[in-house]
């Protein structure tokens, strides 16, 4: 045992995230504020047409966030391919938001996303 007992807490949620930070008597306030920068989640998609991967991983960098693509997406070779979007729910509810201002292909991918994301609260 070390005088700080750092250890993992296991966040699932929205839920959890607002029961641990309230449990150590966080200021009310703050909780709906840092509740989703507490869980980190990594979401694959399917089937995204590559130029759709490029502007999704500029967004998401933008914000802080990652997106994984495969190692040949600037080429263009590839008409599709599966991604990993890599951030907070905080970053990915924005991500929602900014590719809901583009094309309509990247606002159904904005759709879809929104839609996992509230299985999350």
């Amino acid at each position: 045992m070390t005088e700080y007992n750092p250890h993992i807490v296991d966040i699932k949620n929205l839920k959890d995230a607002k029961h641990e930070i309230k449990k150590i008597g966080s200021d009310p306030y703050s909780i709906e504020i840092m509740a989703p920068k507490a869980i980190s989640k990594l979401i694959k998609m399917e089937n995204v047409i590559l130029q759709d991967a490029i502007i999704i991983k500029q967004d998401m960098l933008s914000i802080g966030g990652e997106v994984a693509v495969p190692k040949n997406t600037f080429e263009l070779n590839e008409k599709k391919a599966s991604i990993l979007i890599i951030g907070t729910i905080k970053q990915l509810n924005e991500l929602v938001i900014k590719l809901n201002r583009h094309y309509p292909r990247l606002k159904k991918i904005s759709n879809e996303l929104s839609l996992i994301l509230k299985d999350l609260l």
